[in-house]
């Protein structure tokens, strides 16, 4: 695809949350521009609550208004647990962001697991993708879904979605969405969007905030060996279609370039 990914550093949390807010903006009106709806991929985490942070805030004109009601969210990965259970990304985003939006005003489609599919976790991953083909392909066959944008995360280890290092699931190559049964952090059992399905987005955004991400963004970015994990193997295919949003204690001693604005 060519290109490298940028990686942002921002002085803290608010001002990382204002610049997120208005690279999302910017990928809202493509996917407004391209046909008519914004199809966006979230990952769990401390992410939500950084969305929360970057879109919540009212708008001061139009071009930096959150169109709510032309959102269609999905799950970058789920684990397979009912969606009022502590360990859902749904009931996470549910709690940090939607719960919290005007209840008067436009609301996102947001697609959820099938609960009734938690005992089978290969049919919960199933019903998740033909969940993905009513939306991306129901005129047409597609290859790939083709997301507006993912926002993801990025894990001590090097894994995003539910995508971990060295594990068969990055060597998938037909499915849209997997199910993995040894998750080795709990719960063991989840879904994960495929790692060709989140490096053919149109947009590619990770966030890495605080100290503790410090080590992992060094192997990743400064590092052969970073180059092969999940996050890495991301960064590879998207090249630039990818960007890093993170605050400066996560970066440093990291020798690859980083921004300080979009």
């Amino acid at each position: 695809m060519g290109g490298q990914p940028t990686l942002y550093s921002f002085s803290d949390i608010a001002v990382l949350a204002t610049s997120l807010r208005s690279y999302i903006l910017g990928a809202q009106k493509a996917g407004l521009d391209r046909h008519g709806v914004f199809k966006v991929a979230v990952s769990g985490g401390s992410l939500p609550s950084t969305l929360a942070k970057a879109l919540l805030p009212p708008g001061n004109s139009p071009t930096d208004t959150v169109q709510w009601g032309t959102w269609e969210i999905f799950f970058a990965d789920e684990r397979a647990v009912p969606l009022d259970n502590a360990d859902s990304n749904y009931k996470l985003l549910k709690e940090e962001l939607l719960d919290k939006l005007p209840v008067d005003g436009p609301q996102p489609k947001v697609h959820k697991i099938d609960e009734q599919h938690l005992d089978d976790v290969q049919e919960l991953a199933d019903q998740y993708e033909q969940c993905l083909v009513s939306s991306f392909a129901a005129k047409d066959s597609v290859r790939l879904p083709i997301f507006d944008l993912l926002l993801l995360g990025c894990g001590p280890d090097g894994h995003t979605c539910s995508l971990f290092p060295q594990h068969e699931l990055l060597r998938e190559a037909d499915a849209w969405v997997a199910p993995i049964f040894d998750s080795p952090k709990p719960p063991p059992q989840r879904i994960t969007l495929t790692l060709p399905v989140i490096t053919h987005g149109l947009r590619i955004a990770f966030v890495a905030t605080g100290g503790s991400k410090r080590n992992i963004m060094k192997e990743i970015f400064d590092s052969e060996e970073g180059q092969g994990l999940p996050c890495g193997l991301v960064n590879d295919s998207g090249g630039e279609r990818v960007s890093w949003f993170t605050d400066q204690s996560a970066v440093i001693g990291i020798s690859y370039p980083r921004k300080s604005s979009l």
